[in-house]
């Protein structure tokens, strides 16, 4: 990564780091600390951790502020709608991040620079670069530069509950998640499934569909909704 390189992503970020070095640091995977410098700690890993910290907590800033209106629970399954990898990763592409990160050759060879959780680790690390270099200000600037539309034009959630399922129970370590076929009707070039999702042994939500995909998502929905549900 050359100073070129650094200059375009610093203008993207709209702001000059007094430390260069913690820039490079925030966007060195772990595959090339561990292979190029073979020092773990250079890693953005505790540039991840801090930033990860401070994105909840301007983002919860945000949502209070853009929507008076929203209850607690609201504004919890908002703010994590907001920072979960997917939608960090689709800040990350805004910024081009992937093409600023140092990673090992495996990682490189493997698709690493448009990988959802690099690039998410990758803006959480940056957010933790900046607020060591220049407090929370010009992190605050960023953060609502970039999530103020989405909070205040939310785009509708994509359709893969079981990703969404996926996030909200690896919030909790040591839970099974399943998808069981419970009915199975009709002929073979019309055939119904019923699918049960459970947690921990346990059933949280049932779907049916005209393959086991279709009946595992609307499984995966229900249970979305039914643990929202409690939240509120």
């Amino acid at each position: 990564m050359n100073e070129m390189q650094l200059k375009m992503l610093k203008d993207k970020l709209e702001y000059e780091f007094k430390n260069p070095a913690l820039l490079k640091k925030a966007l060195t995977h772990s595959s090339y600390a561990n292979e190029s410098i073979r020092n773990a700690d250079a890693s953005n890993e505790r540039l991840e951790f801090l930033g990860d910290s401070l994105l909840g907590m301007a983002v919860a800033l945000i949502i209070y502020n853009k929507k008076p209106s929203l209850s607690e629970g609201q504004m919890t399954k908002f703010r994590a709608e907001l920072v979960c990898e997917r939608s960090l990763a689709v800040l990350a592409k805004e910024l081009d991040l992937g093409a600023y990160m140092l990673l090992g050759r495996g990682e490189e060879n493997g698709g690493g620079r448009s990988r959802p959780s690099i690039l998410s680790d990758a803006f959480e690390a940056i957010i933790g670069a900046m607020y060591l270099d220049g407090g929370y200000e010009p992190v605050e600037k960023l953060i609502s530069k970039l999530l103020t539309p989405q909070v205040n034009n939310p785009v509708p959630g994509n359709n893969d509950f079981k990703t969404r399922l996926q996030e909200i129970i690896q919030c909790k370590p040591g839970q099974s998640l399943f998808y069981e076929i419970s009915d199975e009707q009709g002929p073979d070039h019309a055939k119904q499934f019923t699918v049960d999702v459970k947690l921990n042994g346990k059933v949280i939500g049932t779907g049916s569909g005209k393959s086991k995909k279709n009946a595992e998502q609307e499984a995966a929905k229900a249970a979305v909704s039914n643990i929202n549900n409690r939240k509120e």
